[in-house]
């Protein structure tokens, strides 16, 4: 017998994606010309409007609209048939500062807590599996890549599929072995892209199946786990001309079970985008997830799930949790693996930071396709997806006697 487990994705060009992607070009802006800026930017999508609020303490000058702008034509809106437009839509701002009661917990040598504290209380949470070769799960990682594919398309070879237009989402379900619990073939795809319009529906229909099966499905899902009993429902509702913002409206944090794990493991409820690194919903759930990727990749455990814990202003963790869903490869209980975790990592706000390099303009990228299972990178000196690379594996294996 199998069980099936789903996840989904969407493009950047949905609305909740748009939202992030402002908020996180906005944050990069900041941090570019001020590192020790304190950002919590959110971002409200709709039909012809984007508005900006949130509260920013930094030394530095950032155009906002010409930032927005900037990063909607980057998505793809520059027609005005959208109703959402990089050169034509409003764009209202809403910025104040950062309350001093917040800001005396996180800086160093102020509150009861000398060192930096955490932005707020509360719990973050780092997978990893070896499903896929981002140590992410299968169900999420596929669907990434579909609508990623579908962006790559519409950008770089939009003449496999001239009518695509930005919004889309995806949608994977995984069969896996009940004894076992691997993955065994791909059971259902579900994607739904936006379009141009058709004079003939059925025949638009037709098409736009054909096409995501080959030029999309084909190219990105291995295809030893698609068989003759895999179901397709690509644009199930039919017709999707109307998308995006004019869709849909879009708001900064909507995502966040897209942006982290897909519904496996857990998610501590924080979003991530448009938050500086002192906010340890964003930081330590990097730090998490690097954590746990560095344990399974080093051989500790074939699943690990870890938790951490805060409390506003305090330096120190509350709590530090590691389950490893009984694949521990080492004879160590859960416990004492989080023991030795915790001597290996500094979960410390500001030695998390520096560890991954938190506090450069390095935000963007995230804001679309995940914040984990991404490919760590360098460009114009900085470093990306830090909290991706597998640094720490040796150390892992000389601490576990691997």
């Amino acid at each position: 017998m199998a069980y099936l487990f789903t996840s989904e994705s969407v493009s950047e060009g949905h609305p909740d994606k748009i939202s992030d992607q402002i908020s996180d070009a906005i944050l990069d802006e900041m941090l570019r010309d001020d590192k020790d800026s304190r950002v919590a930017c959110e971002t409200l999508v709709t039909t012809g409007m984007v508005v900006v609020a949130g509260e920013v303490t930094t030394k530095a000058y950032v155009d906002i609209q010409e930032v927005v702008r900037q990063t909607i034509e980057k998505i793809g809106y520059t027609h005005s048939d959208y109703r959402f437009d990089s050169d034509s839509c409003g764009v209202m701002v809403s910025l104040h500062a950062q309350s001093p009661d917040i800001a005396q917990g996180v800086d160093e040598g102020t509150g009861t807590d000398t060192e930096q504290g955490a932005g707020d209380q509360g719990m973050m949470f780092g997978y990893a599996n070896k499903e896929t070769e981002e140590y992410m799960p299968m169900a999420l990682a596929f669907s990434h890549r579909l609508v990623k594919r579908l962006a790559d398309i519409r950008k770089e070879h939009i003449e496999l599929m001239p009518y695509l237009r930005p919004d889309a989402k995806s949608q994977v379900t995984i069969a896996y072995d009940e004894k076992t619990g691997k993955p065994l073939r791909v059971e259902a795809i579900v994607v739904s892209t936006q379009h141009d319009d058709f004079d003939d529906e059925a025949s638009m229909l037709a098409r736009i199946a054909a096409d995501v099966k080959k030029h999309v499905i084909g190219k990105v899902i291995p295809a030893d786990m698609l068989d003759e009993n895999t179901k397709y429902h690509i644009n199930p509702t039919g017709k999707f001309v109307i998308g995006g913002p004019h869709g849909d409206a879009g708001l900064t944090g909507r995502k966040i079970i897209v942006d982290t794990y897909g519904g496996k493991g857990a998610h501590g409820g924080g979003a991530f985008s448009g938050k500086d690194p002192s906010k340890v919903d964003r930081s330590a759930a990097y730090a998490s997830r690097h954590m746990a990727k560095n344990l399974v990749a080093a051989g500790v455990a074939d699943e690990v799930l870890v938790q951490v814990s805060y409390a506003i202003g305090v330096s120190e963790p509350v709590s530090l949790n590691v389950n490893t869903y009984g694949t521990a490869n080492v004879k160590m209980s859960d416990i004492e693996i989080a023991e030795k975790a915790s001597k290996l990592f500094d979960m410390r706000p500001k030695a998390l930071i520096d560890r991954l390099k938190l506090k450069n303009p390095i935000y963007a990228p995230t804001a679309a396709y995940g914040h984990m299972g991404r490919e760590p990178y360098t460009e114009n000196g900085l470093e990306f997806f830090t909290w991706e690379k597998l640094d720490y594996v040796d150390s892992v294996k000389k601490e576990f006697g691997l």
